[in-house]
């Protein structure tokens, strides 16, 4: 049920129990917290409701370490098998058949939502066996996009985690999992590129289960299957998720894999995040280790993206002279190769450097040809970031006006495919535009989305950049004034992305207030309830414990928490909690 409706039964239940029961604002917080945590499941919360009689709800909340042993001892008038939770679920899992009791047990390997053909791969569970759970209550049957999705409620998995131990199944299943998930990124992972949209949408739908796995192969050492993995996600980390990536590429790096086309991929993916992020001190160094690995293990391919990124790191840092060594020996190697993505890399590293010695001319061409090779290829992340590179060649050839439409495209498909660092860099450009025009308060509002955006990607402002946005922050300040200016700012701050794109394509009005809890990275209920146990200091373990789910999922959740709010520690997220107020 709906959390209202969990609530309104737990109250009326306790009434039934006690005589006496009454919700009150002082335990209103740790009833709804005790209906999320039995995952509103009616006989549970009736159980729940009955310990009314000897404990308060926060003693209740308290109590919740163990679900199972807490809630005994139903009303005198139950069922024997309504006496407690475990023994209900028992009574339901005893009339399963033999498939459908092996389905269900294995589903819990699944950390997150998953497909009937995940479950079918993963867990030998047949249309049928999953229908039949389904109509059980077993399963949950969720509609995402045009695909139908499942999950288990905690509750369900805990109890099919203890009959996966039974049947001495977990580490075959946590060995099946991890191979399936390798296999469909690994299989997919060469033409993500091409089919974005796609791609994005399978990987934002599953991203709870890879991450599990990833974790599965630190906590193993599989340094060659988790590396293997976290390279083939490589365009989830570039456009949503770039202080996630970079710390499990950190990560599976440390454990000194062996593979070595892996490890160059790794090495260069990871160049690339500290790249987008404006992490030079991050970025240089294991691109120059990237360098070397490739001459070392002889893999011209990776070498050539390795060095063209390096000349982007370098020309960004300031170093015009090595980023000039490091494009020509890349464009040596490219004559060799007739491949698009080469092409398009050795264009982007050229049209950047062009940018910041202040070549106009060599930026319009290198960024043209560049947009022409994307958009023929279907390459939507490579053509808008080279349209930002045209609209850049345009002001720098002193025509302003001419920027905008090309940099209003290129936020077009960036909004499209969601990549955060693209969005936060078009925001910007166009609220140049907007202060330029007179239009300061929108300018303002910009500044604040791409701000938030920024700060939620784990980004800094880059050098060539950052004129531009003082000029704009300026303009919107002289024209505002202080007070005004920041007002705006951080309305723009709290406007949800898509209303941000919108407001920059001059396709809705400025909010002067935006709805709540829209800020870029919202949480979810379950992340929201883990970012409130991190914020009162408890451990992993501890959070576990509290809301019933397993260490690992809640370090899913932690690292989802702090990509999502571009946090970099768990202080970081207790005082964003304690930003928001005691009523979040």
């Amino acid at each position: 049920p709906h959390e209202g409706e969990a609530v309104e039964l737990f109250v009326q239940r306790a009434r039934a129990a006690s005589g006496t029961f009454e919700l009150t604002r002082a335990n209103q917080s740790a009833v709804a917290d005790i209906c999320r945590r039995l995952d509103g499941l009616p006989l549970a919360l009736e159980l729940a409701a009955v310990r009314t009689r000897a404990l308060s709800a926060e003693q209740i909340l308290e109590r919740l370490t163990d679900r199972f042993a807490l809630l005994t001892g139903g009303g005198r008038g139950a069922l024997p098998r309504h006496q407690t939770l475990e023994t209900a679920i028992n009574w339901s899992h005893d009339l399963l058949t033999d498939d459908e009791r092996r389905a269900f047990r294995r589903l819990c390997v699944f950390a997150g939502r998953f497909t009937l053909e995940d479950a079918a791969q993963v867990c030998d569970a047949s249309v049928d066996v999953m229908s039949s759970l389904v109509d059980k209550s077993l399963v949950i049957k969720e509609d995402a996009t045009a695909m139908a999705r499942y999950r288990l409620h905690e509750t369900m998995r805990e109890y099919a985690q203890k009959k996966l131990a039974q049947a001495n199944e977990v580490g075959e299943l946590s060995e099946r999992c991890t191979d399936y998930y390798a296999m469909r990124c690994r299989a997919t992972a060469l033409d993500a590129r091409f089919h974005l949209l796609e791609w994005l949408a399978w990987t934002d739908l599953e991203i709870d289960n890879i991450r599990a796995i990833l974790r599965h192969c630190m906590t193993a050492r599989d340094s060659t299957r988790g590396l293997d993995l976290a390279t083939a996600l490589s365009w989830f980390w570039i456009t949503r998720a770039t202080t996630e990536g970079a710390r499990w590429l950190d990560e599976l790096l440390s454990l000194e894999p062996s593979d070595p086309a892996n490890v160059a991929w790794a090495y260069f993916l990871r160049g690339f995040l500290g790249v987008l992020q404006g992490d030079w001190q991050a970025s240089l160094p294991v691109l120059t280790q990237g360098i070397a690995w490739c001459h070392r293990h002889r893999l011209p391919e990776q070498l050539v993206h390795t060095l063209s990124m390096a000349a982007i790191a370098e020309v960004l840092a300031g170093d015009r002279d090595a980023a000039g060594r490091y494009l020509n020996s890349a464009e040596e190697l490219a004559a060799q190769a007739d491949d698009v993505t080469t092409r398009l890399s050795i264009l982007q590293a050229r049209s950047l450097n062009a940018i910041v010695a202040g070549d106009a001319e060599a930026a319009h061409a290198a960024a043209t040809e560049g947009e022409r090779l994307s958009r023929q290829a279907g390459d939507l992340y490579s053509r808008h970031m080279m349209l930002l590179n045209l609209g850049g060649a345009a002001i720098l050839a002193g025509d302003p006006p001419a920027s905008k439409p090309v940099f209003e495209e290129a936020l077009k498909l960036a909004y499209q495919i969601d990549d955060r660092i693209g969005e936060f860099y078009l925001l910007a450009a166009l609220a140049y535009h907007n202060a330029t025009a007179g239009r300061t308060k929108i300018a303002a509002q910009l500044l604040g989305a791409s701000d938030a955006i920024r700060t939620g990607a784990g980004a800094t402002v880059m050098a060539m950049l950052a004129p531009f946005v003082d000029q704009a922050q300026e303009m919107a300040t002289n024209a505002l004034g202080e007070t005004r200016f920041r007002l705006e700012f951080d309305t723009g701050r709290r406007l949800p992305r898509d209303a941000a794109v919108q407001l920059a394509l001059g396709n809705s009005p400025s909010t002067e207030k935006p709805p709540p809890n829209t800020e870029d990275g919202q949480l979810s209920n379950r992340e929201t309830d883990v970012a409130r146990l991190v914020a009162d200091g408890l451990s992993n373990k501890q959070i576990g414990a509290r809301l019933f789910i397993s260490e690992r999922t809640v370090d899913s959740h932690v690292r989802s928490i702090l990509n999502k709010l571009g946090f970099d520690s768990r202080a970081q997220i207790a005082g964003w909690i304690a930003g928001r107020g005691p009523g979040f």
